[in-house]
């Protein structure tokens, strides 16, 4: 169970690269804290089994701001991701502990529903899941499911809606009742960003969501992403760094499970504080 929030604040220090020697330089470097976040996680541990995957990390996520989570595969990025949404609570055997916040809201209090939450904080996955549906009904299935439609008309508008912010809608509006799945691979994702828009939700998570796209289509979602940031705060876990760099105000550098430095992107990419992230940027290793 995840504990209140405690008065310990994230580690924030300013230095030059450290060298990796010892645990104790595992501790996170940067701006780990921004004014009136709208996700707050302090001193998050996690654990699958006996195994520990996540390591005291303390990160807010800013309104309307994108962050980037980079690092080498396994590092635990796309593990502290899907804690901010609960989606480890499908996970058996997964334990979260330390203290994680929306708008000041413990999320992960016993009588938190996770059904509204996941509507409030949508994820859109790696590869595109969408549901063996019509384009329509793909769209229309959140917000029949949580009710935010009285009226036929209504339900319409939200589709509309959500098609034309997922850029989605001139392509697909003459062919909205064929399935989703025969779109091509870029178009399926903009669907699934266009189901997660349609609940509106306050945060969307993305969990690498170009790996499995050529780069057209890479191109297209973020250019949305660059769109969408003026109404939600996003979160995305990538493995290309090139892509970070375009996308996000904020980067976050996981290594090992620790959240090892965090800064504007810019900064990360060109005077990083941290040897390990710096050894990474530069193709070190990872």
């Amino acid at each position: 169970m995840i504990n209140a929030l405690d008065s310990r604040s994230a580690r924030v220090v300013s230095q030059p690269p450290t060298r990796l020697g010892s645990r104790e330089d595992l501790r996170t470097i940067g701006e780990a804290t921004v004014a009136n976040p709208k996700i707050s996680c302090r001193h998050v541990d996690v654990f699958y089994g006996d195994k520990q995957a996540i390591f005291d990390v303390s990160l807010d996520i800013g309104n309307k701001e994108v962050i980037a989570m980079i690092g080498p595969s396994g590092c635990g990025k796309s593990t502290f991701l899907r804690c901010l949404n609960r989606m480890n609570d499908t996970i058996e055997g997964c334990r979260v502990t330390g203290a994680i916040t929306l708008d000041g809201q413990n999320i992960y209090d016993e009588k938190q529903d996770v059904v509204p939450l996941r509507a409030q904080v949508g994820i859109v996955f790696q590869k595109p899941n969408p549901f063996p549906k019509s384009i329509w009904d793909n769209v229309a299935y959140g917000p029949k499911i949580h009710g935010l439609a009285e009226t036929k008309a209504e339900l319409e508008e939200i589709v509309e809606t959500a098609l034309q912010k997922a850029g989605l809608w001139e392509e697909v509006k003459d062919r909205l009742h064929q399935p989703g799945t025969g779109l091509s691979g870029g178009q399926q994702q903009r669907l699934c960003i266009a189901r997660t828009i349609a609940v509106s939700p306050e945060v969307i998570l993305m969990d690498e969501p170009c790996s499995a796209l050529d780069p057209i289509a890479t191109a297209k979602i973020e250019d949305l992403i660059d769109e969408l940031r003026t109404q939600y705060s996003i979160v995305i876990v990538t493995h290309s760094m090139q892509q970070a760099a375009r996308v996000s105000q904020r980067t976050a550098y996981f290594h090992l499970g620790y959240l090892i430095e965090v800064g504007r992107t810019q900064q990360i990419f060109t005077t990083p504080r941290h040897r390990l992230t710096e050894d990474y940027i530069t193709g070190r290793f990872g």
